[in-house]
């Protein structure tokens, strides 16, 4: 892996480099977009982008948990979570990329 995250800069300068907007729109856009998406969830509501995944608010029950030093058992309050769900496009597309990066390193150890 890289190591390397992708930022609200760095999509803004994609679109730049992509659509041909200015970099102030470029900007805008993905605020606005970003702005959106929250809005949406916040509401309650899924968001489905195809062939990249699916954003959601799940509602959790209270239940029992436990203290794991003490052993104690402690009440976990019911909560609201987020939950992302990656498309099987999306899913095929980090599989094909892991198996084309071990390919090439197993070529890079085997030409040493």
């Amino acid at each position: 892996m890289s190591g390397k995250t992708v930022t609200r800069a760095d999509l803004a300068e994609s679109v730049f480099r992509k659509v041909g907007l200015s970099r102030t729109e470029s900007a805008e856009l993905v605020e606005t977009v970003i702005d959106e998406i929250c809005n949406a969830i916040v509401r309650g509501e899924s968001v489905k982008l195809s062939s990249f995944a699916t954003f959601q608010v799940r509602d959790k029950n209270e239940r029992i948990g436990r203290n794991p030093k003490t052993g104690e058992e402690v009440p976990i309050s019911p909560r609201r979570v987020m939950t992302f769900k990656a498309s099987n496009v999306l899913k095929q597309r980090v599989l094909k990329a892991h198996l084309s990066r071990k390919a090439k390193q197993k070529q890079a150890g085997a030409g040493s």
